[in-house]
């Protein structure tokens, strides 16, 4: 299976790049894992609504361009489905027993994700109601991902 995660933004933290970086070495042993990065607009201060859909659409073509035809795309957006880690783990193995040989999670920017991606998107996941840096969003989600293939395979890791 390839797991691809596309965000919004560049890692800036040496930190949290260690932690990607780790948590990219434990996958290599169950997928091909891609990380891929797209530029984030700067949102000036008091932007009015119409300027900030414009800068999640800029965002989001970016995004758009980066996610092949036929991939399974899972948007991370406050108002998804909310899953458990044992649960992430059984609907991943769904899709993968269903033929679905590459998934590509979206981290959007500051301001969220585009309704073209969106839109683009087979599935929706939200970790919480809470906002996360998406530098940190990154860690998480690679971890959950890891933790996912540990319970899997059985292993006391997750627990």
């Amino acid at each position: 299976m390839k797991i691809t995660v596309i965000a919004v933004g560049k890692m800036k933290e040496k930190y949290m790049t260690e932690a990607v970086g780790e948590y990219a070495k434990r996958l290599g042993r169950y997928c091909r894992l891609e990380l891929s990065e797209v530029a984030d607009e700067k949102t000036p201060d008091g932007a009015s609504e119409a300027l900030k859909l414009q800068i999640k659409e800029k965002e989001g073509g970016r995004i758009l361009q980066r996610i092949p035809a036929q991939a399974f795309v899972i948007a991370l957006a406050v108002d998804g489905r909310m899953l458990d880690s044992v649960e992430l783990s059984e609907q991943m193995e769904r899709w993968n027993v269903s033929g679905i040989s590459h998934i590509v999670f979206v981290i959007g920017g500051s301001l969220g994700l585009a309704p073209s991606v969106l839109e683009r998107a087979d599935y929706s996941l939200s970790f919480s109601r809470m906002t996360f840096p998406h530098q940190l969003m990154r860690v998480i989600l690679l971890e959950q991902i890891y933790r996912s293939f540990q319970i899997r395979s059985n292993s006391p890791y997750h627990k």
